[in-house]
């Protein structure tokens, strides 16, 4: 019997209308391959219309299996029904299995008799050659028995793809016999089975990160995914003999309400693959970007007030694949319980609720959740306290799952479970780890309540890289390696500054609630704000305790925002920015909590840059803190400080300081301001070692010091305005500009710096790369054309996905003599230096670019003027507002 498939819907499949008329379509076309082709093509065409009218996804994919069969035996038929010897035409895999969708490959083995002559070999590969001729997806082999037991001996996917075996045509003695010769007493016993498969699902796991949640999910190998169903299939027929549901359910290895899970949660994902298939025209299990709008419309979703269709989709998604991990982890468990440990072993006492058996822990008996309910949640407080523990025996993990109906509002009021929570949020070790078990368990969405909302939401964008629920474990969990000394060489500024905490949990509490309130509209850090003080009270948390993670919660964007949208070389951003801040303790839960979040937002995002730029704003507002909100930063105490730090760098690389003093007197206090002590030491090196009136102007580049990006410097006539040029080259070599700031200086010079990091994290940057960036950069300086270079590296194929409205903002800075420019624009190669051309173009001056991808989306922040050094009129403004929109907006066409 083939896994996880019953004959009756099999016997269905095949007396259905569409096998009938495909079978008359065959016999009434001759010989003609074409007349063979378009026959399957419409009877495809007939099962894709069934599918959109919303027919059960468990015949059509039976049936397409069943719709092959005809089409395979009738070539049979033609080309191999007196073979010279016994063959036998054997489906294998999930053609084995009779499940076949749309794109799926079509796997046959050809078995043959040890007697089977070689002069017959041909008509086998005549019958092959019209299957490729037809533009079947066939994969094959042709092998005697003893072919595949010498194979299947040495490799568990082998045996596992003819344990999946489905005799066509041919001598049912063969297959018969295969399956003596494949069998467990044989080879791969049901132990070492399960060990094989073990270890290679874990080795599948690793390739997608271990995560079910990513963006762009695989809806076969990913955790959760199908694969992961049919590894329960294997196993059960390795060791019980038997691979259907129902004979699982028969052998009390799987509860009814456990079967009905795995029916339903491989309907769905049967669903979103046979879509896929449709969707594509070929084989395509990658849910990506590209498809889940036009899925999600095809199944039937619709946009509601706050959740788009696709976005309800990958709920949908991936809360059946949370679901379907927590089962599989659950009866492999029971597998490895039944299959490698001893059942007889004697159980040890823990408490009186619960025992350890086998390095598991379990309760004592079925009825300790119901009499003790707190005991749900002390489970996971045990499996802190006892380190040595394996896990949770999947009896109880599904004694667990019986029993969440009891984690109602009389559980959360307890005051004992209040305290059970908080232990566990407090405890040394393992806070992570049970907290993602709580999630896995269905615990943690039910404790509190707003997080069961936000399990599985997906934020349909690119800057997002999980899922509410992923992301916010993400938090807690980076906040946890802060707490943890072994980690302080990763990171060495949060890590002294989390362990210095006398109350960690209220970060942690911050982190679990910072993005609870997502997907309900409105502001979600305030409504989040809300529930946390709520939660906290109701906790026993003081009330100052309370309302300092209700404030991070409410401000958690803040340090990100004005790091990398505000200009904090200005004292008074930074002033603005301590008085907001309050005092210490909170800013060093601020700045720890921000670390963590976006470091578990997207991990391709976080970079040296972004760290640097943190701890900058971070230490800036510290030292405000320190002199007080009566005795604020001024621009005098930062120059200087600025000023003798670098002194230091420079005397100890033997500049000479009277050398020092001329260039520093052409610079200007706003240099000093924007640039950092040791970049303001290597200015002063390549200023000192090439003079400051070159006739065409300099660029130099070097590896960031402190970080894995580059950093370019041009030294040029400020006529050059080498912002348009410099973006084009940098986008073209595949990096992204991060910070840009062009600082005029005197003898009508200007000194650019550019920081910029890979897109690909698998260059790396050496001498050699970075020597091509300033033979590249050095090139822009003999360009005397006002035309912008043409950037051709083409957009990623996820962002070319989304669109995205042009907005632009303008706000004046009148204590800084400047304009504030905002852009909101998709994301592109040649973006920068098509807004640099249309800046030349308006007769604009950029001081200070901030450069923040998104995702899909660019927001970038510039800090402009006039030629002569003057904030933009209105006039200009909304010019350059519509020559930027019409330029961007045709370019994006």
């Amino acid at each position: 019997m083939p896994a996880l498939t019953t004959s009756a819907r099999i016997g269905a499949a095949l007396s259905s209308d569409d096998v009938h008329k495909l079978k008359l379509d065959l016999e009434q076309s001759g010989d003609s391959l074409p007349a063979w082709r378009d026959a399957l093509a419409c009877a495809d065409a007939r099962l894709a219309e069934q599918f959109l009218a919303g027919a059960p996804v468990q015949d059509l994919v039976i049936r397409r299996a069943c719709l092959v069969d005809c089409l395979l035996l009738h070539l049979w038929r033609q080309h191999c029904s007196s073979p010279g010897g016994p063959a036998a035409l054997i489906a294998v895999g999930g053609y084995g299995r009779c499940q076949l969708h749309p794109g799926s490959d079509i796997d046959v083995m050809l078995l043959l008799d040890d007697a089977f002559p070689e002069s017959e070999k041909s008509s086998l590969s005549t019958f092959l050659t019209c299957l490729w001729d037809l533009g079947l997806d066939i994969g094959h082999s042709v092998r005697t028995i003893g072919d595949c037991e010498r194979e299947a001996a040495a490799d568990s996917t082998i045996v596992t793809t003819l344990m999946e075996t489905r005799l066509l045509a041919g001598p049912a003695g063969l297959l018969e016999a295969l399956q003596v010769a494949i069998s467990p007493d044989r080879m791969w016993p049901s132990d070492r089975f399960f060990a094989a498969k073990s270890k290679e699902q874990r080795a599948r796991h690793r390739r997608y990160d271990d995560t079910a949640y990513k963006l762009e999910p695989n809806v076969k190998g990913s955790p959760g995914g199908l694969r992961d169903i049919q590894m329960i299939g294997w196993v059960a027929r390795r060791h019980f003999g038997v691979g259907t549901f129902t004979d699982l359910v028969e052998r009390k290895f799987l509860t009814p309400g456990q079967a009905h899970l795995l029916r339903e949660g491989q309907a769905f994902l049967w669903r979103v693959r046979f879509g896929l298939h449709l969707l594509t025209g070929r084989r395509e299990d990658r849910l990506l970007f590209d498809h889940q709008k036009s899925l999600a419309q095809m199944l039937g979703y619709e946009d509601a007030s706050y959740t788009l269709a696709v976005e309800q989709l990958m709920q949908r998604y991936y809360r059946t694949v949370m679901e379907l991990s927590r089962l599989n982890e659950m009866l492999l468990q029971q597998f490895e319980e039944a299959i490698l440990l001893d059942p007889a072993a004697t159980p040890e006492p823990l408490n009186e609720r619960f025992q350890v058996k086998n390095g598991y822990l379990q309760t004592v008996d079925d009825e300790v959740f119901r009499r003790t309910p707190s005991a749900l949640l002390e489970v996971f407080l045990l499996l802190q306290q006892h380190r040595e523990l394996r896990g949770v025996s999947a009896y109880t993990v599904g004694l667990i799952k019986q029993n969440l109906h009891l984690i109602d509002e009389e559980f959360r009021q307890s005051p004992r479970n209040h305290r059970l929570f908080l232990n566990i949020l407090r405890a040394p070790s393992g806070v992570t780890h049970e907290l993602r078990r709580m999630n896995r368990y269905g615990v943690l969405g039910l404790y509190i309540p707003a997080f069961g909302r936000i399990v599985g939401r997906m934020q349909y964008d690119l800057f997002h890289a999980y899922t509410v629920d992923e992301h916010t474990l993400f938090v807690v969990s980076n906040l946890r390696r802060f707490a943890l000394s072994r980690f302080d060489h990763e990171y060495p500024r949060c890590s002294p500054l989390m362990q210095s905490f006398k109350k960690p949990e209220i970060v942690y509490l911050a982190g679990l609630f910072h993005d609870i309130a997502k997907g309900r509209g409105g502001d979600h850090s305030e409504l989040g704000a809300i529930d946390a003080e709520t939660f906290c009270l109701e906790h026993g948390l003081s009330q100052y305790d309370a309302r300092t993670v209700a404030w991070l919660v409410r401000n958690h964007l803040i340090l990100s925002v004005t790091a990398q949208k505000k200009d904090i070389s200005d004292p008074d951003v930074i002033n603005e920015f301590a008085t907001l801040v309050g005092d210490q303790a909170h800013l060093e839960y601020l700045y720890v909590l921000t670390v963590a979040d976006v470091r578990g937002t997207n991990p391709k995002l976080w970079n040296s840059w972004k760290a640097q730029l943190f701890h900058d704003l971070y230490e800036l507002t510290s030292r405000a803190l320190r002199r007080g909100r009566e005795n604020p930063i001024d621009r005098e105490y930062l120059i200087g400080e600025k000023q003798a730090a670098a002194r230091e760098i420079l005397a100890r690389s033997g500049v000479d300081p009277q050398t020092v003093d001329k260039i520093w007197g052409l610079l200007g206090e706003d240099y000093f301001l924007r640039c950092r002590r040791e970049e303001i030491a290597w200015h002063t090196r390549i200023l000192a070692n090439h003079g400051t009136r070159p006739a065409q102007g300099f660029v130099e580049v070097r590896r960031q010091p402190d970080g894995d990006g580059i950093e370019a410097t041009f030294y040029t006539p400020r006529t050059q305005r080498t912002f348009a040029h410099a973006t084009a080259v940098i986008d073209e070599l595949g990096m992204t500009i991060v910070d840009a700031r062009i600082v005029p200086v005197a003898h009508d010079f200007s000194l650019d710096t550019y920081i910029c990091m890979e897109l690909d994290v698998r260059i790396e940057i050496d001498a050699v790369r970075i020597d091509k960036v300033r033979q590249n950069l050095a090139r822009t300086l003999q360009k005397r054309d006002e035309q912008a270079l043409t950037v051709t590296r083409p957009a990623p194929r996820q962002v070319r996905m989304f669109s995205t409205a042009t907005e632009i903002s303008f706000t004046q800075d009148p204590a800084n003599r400047r304009t504030i420019m905002e852009i909101v624009a998709a994301d592109r190669p040649g973006l920068l230096s098509t807004i640099g051309q249309t800046f030349i173009e308006a007769g604009v001056d950029i001081d200070t670019a901030k450069i923040l991808t998104i995702g899909e989306r660019a927001e970038d922040v510039f800090f402009i003027t006039d030629e002569n050094g003057d904030p933009l009129g209105d006039t200009v403004c909304s010019r350059l507002r519509e020559q930027l929109q019409q330029k961007i907006d045709t370019e994006n066409q």
